[in-house]
């Protein structure tokens, strides 16, 4: 699971527990202006991920890390579909972030600015 922060015009996105390890990546920094939207999405984790480099992917079980789709770079920490975070970005090393939230629904407002 990942938890969100403000700081300043930062938004931080702290993977928690063993999905650290599963993911290689514990923290990312995004700026907030380079992010283009925010979405539910539960369906997402049937889509394809494309090659792990590096992560893990164990199909309907969980998917972590970095994986390379269409020329694109995604990072992907999802263990439940149903609280699945899709966030777009510009001008970043990702252009998509594909992660668990405890609350998805309520962590769009705040990467958006929209209620």
């Amino acid at each position: 699971m990942v938890r969100i922060t403000l700081e300043g015009s930062n938004v931080v996105f702290d993977v928690e527990g063993l999905d650290k390890l599963w993911s290689f990546n514990g923290r990312l920094t995004i700026q907030r202006a380079h992010i283009l939207g925010a979405r539910r999405d539960p369906t997402v984790f049937r889509e394809p991920k494309g090659w792990r480099a590096p992560g893990t992917n164990i199909p309907g079980l969980f998917t972590a890390g970095t994986f390379h789709l269409h020329g694109e770079r995604v990072f992907w920490d999802v263990r439940h579909p149903d609280r699945a975070l899709v966030v777009e970005l510009e001008h970043e090393q990702y252009s998509e972030l594909v992660v668990e939230v405890e609350n998805p629904d309520a962590a769009v407002a705040p990467l958006t600015g929209k209620p």
